[in-house]
């Protein structure tokens, strides 16, 4: 089924043993073109076959919208990709993410074999696949990000304050030319789109959707512990904001108190957000 979604993030997932062997879990909450496909393409229970485009090639697999028991509290949509086990997608994932895969893999060999316990990978060596949709319902492109890239990028941001590196980084700049980094951009945008369809374009603090009286909207995302430092770009850590907050958030510098919901400024004002369906 041909779609008009294309190029649209679906997730972020961190390489982990599963990824590597034979798939992946993909949450389909607050993912708002995902969602709207899987609702037309896959019900609950479901399972479809799909294609995988990974470097111009492309891998056979399967979709399956799991049937959560809801006496389980399980009952949002979850989807899982899952392909061949150690078969030509897995190889190639393995090849890609080699150091990943010999790291995992040598410490699953020292571990007692009934130790089942998630490896932790460290920071420094962890690498990321992102999933974007095509133009077809049942085909999706894979991304990775590697750490050699994540390592281009945080050399790259050492010492820039936040402010320049968001106009840095914006879509449309022509600032980045290190192609190693184009990847984690494109994702750092997408992520933000799809908040920004989430949200309606309306501020995550004051609620409200600027432009609209013109015919337009004006939203931007923000890092919530600035990218520069954490080098986040999960959903998890950004936000919808007015362009007004944004500055304001920028020149003063509050904190932010996640078991609140709210901003803290120096001044002693709270601010908590009006709007909040991710975080």
């Amino acid at each position: 089924m041909k779609s008009l979604q294309a190029d649209k993030y679906v997730c972020k997932k961190e390489v982990d043993w599963s990824l590597l062997m034979a798939g992946l879990a993909v949450p389909v909450e607050n993912q708002v073109v995902f969602g709207q496909i899987m609702g037309r393409f896959i019900q609950r229970g479901e399972s479809k076959d799909i294609k995988l485009i990974l470097n111009g090639n492309s891998f056979s697999a399967k979709l399956y919208n799991l049937d959560l028991d809801p006496r389980h509290n399980r009952i949002k949509d979850m989807m899982q990709i899952r392909y061949p086990r150690s078969g030509d997608l897995a190889r190639e994932l393995q090849a890609i993410y080699h150091k990943t895969f010999q790291y995992i893999r040598t410490v699953r060999e020292s571990r007692d074999k009934n130790d089942r316990r998630r490896i932790q990978i460290p920071e420094e060596m962890k690498e990321y696949l992102a999933v974007y949709t095509t133009e077809y319902d049942d085909s999706y492109v894979l991304e990775p990000i590697t750490a050699e890239e994540i390592a281009v990028l945080r050399e790259h941001v050492n010492g820039q304050t936040e402010r320049t590196f968001e106009a840095e980084f914006d879509e449309d700049a022509d600032l980045i030319r290190d192609t190693r980094m184009m990847s984690i951009r494109r994702l750092n945008k997408r992520i933000g789109e799809n908040l920004k369809l989430l949200y309606g374009y309306r501020c995550q603090i004051c609620g409200k959707l600027i432009g609209e009286e013109f015919g337009s909207h004006i939203a931007e995302t923000h890092h919530i512990d600035y990218f520069v430092n954490s080098l986040n770009n999960d959903s998890s850590n950004q936000m919808i904001v007015c362009p007004n907050h944004h500055s304001i958030i920028h020149d003063a510098n509050p904190v932010f108190d996640r078991g609140r919901m709210l901003y803290l400024y120096p001044n002693g004002t709270e601010q908590r957000l009006v709007l909040n369906k991710h975080l």
